[in-house]
């Protein structure tokens, strides 16, 4: 999974496509549908008595879209990048631009048989 919850991402195809940055909420099936924060915007209509709105009406919600649609924004780079993994100088595993090689965030703990 290389997009992961509060992530900043591009939609890059869809309706929605724009070059506005936005915040995943959430990642749903391992990694295959991904909330986005304003993003694939619906009305649901709901019945009285619901708990989220007991007097009945129509709810704005986010659906979730496919992670092939969007990229993630690199920070440094400020641009939408490709995503790879690599273990560092210290054996954590870690996630990595693959434009200009800096480090995005730490998947794993330190581990002595990945060590240099």
């Amino acid at each position: 999974m290389k997009i992961q919850r509060g992530d900043t991402v591009k939609v890059i195809s869809g309706e929605d496509r724009s070059d506005q940055p936005r915040r995943v909420l959430q990642v749903l099936d391992g990694g295959k549908k991904l909330l986005i924060e304003g993003v694939n915007r619906v009305y649901k209509h709901v019945r009285r008595g619901h708990p989220k709105s007991p007097q009945g009406g129509r709810l704005h919600l986010e659906m979730p879209i496919n992670s092939s649609k969007v990229v993630l924004v690199c920070s440094s780079c400020n641009r939408g990048v490709r995503v790879g993994y690599r273990y560092s100088d210290d054996g954590s595993k870690e996630r990595f631009c693959k434009a200009c090689g800096t480090t995005i965030s730490k998947i794993s703990p330190p581990r002595k048989q990945y060590a240099k």
